[in-house]
């Protein structure tokens, strides 16, 4: 059976989402609405994914939530990234360059978009 994106996503959503927050607190729909934008549709994902995510990174300490009133009323839970968080975040930009190349030179396909 074959492996579906989704299925490639899951794999590699939690370094994706401590990457988009490590610059700046989002609040979930913005983190979707970002990755999206930034991945040119590549990445969609849905809440029911992403919040389940959310919460193990927030559980393992390497994100934060914080929940803001908006002017509204309404409240809404931005994520920090952690100092933990950075470090991870940090080993993973490290290891992917080299498991892009290594898969490269065993499929013998270029790291060029394939899209």
């Amino acid at each position: 059976m074959p492996l579906k994106r989704s299925d490639w996503l899951l794999g590699n959503i939690e370094p994706l989402l401590l990457y988009m927050i490590s610059d700046q607190p989002m609040y979930g729909y913005q983190i979707i609405k970002e990755l999206e934008k930034c991945s040119e549709g590549y990445f969609s994902f849905k809440e029911g994914t992403l919040y389940p995510v959310l919460h193990r990174l927030e559980k393992e300490g390497l994100v934060r939530g914080e929940w803001h009133v908006l002017e509204s009323g309404r409240q809404r839970k931005y994520y920090h990234i952690t100092g933990k968080g950075l470090l991870v975040l940090e080993e993973r930009r490290v290891q992917w360059p080299k498991f892009f190349a290594a898969v490269s030179m065993i499929t013998k396909l270029p790291l060029t978009d394939t899209r």
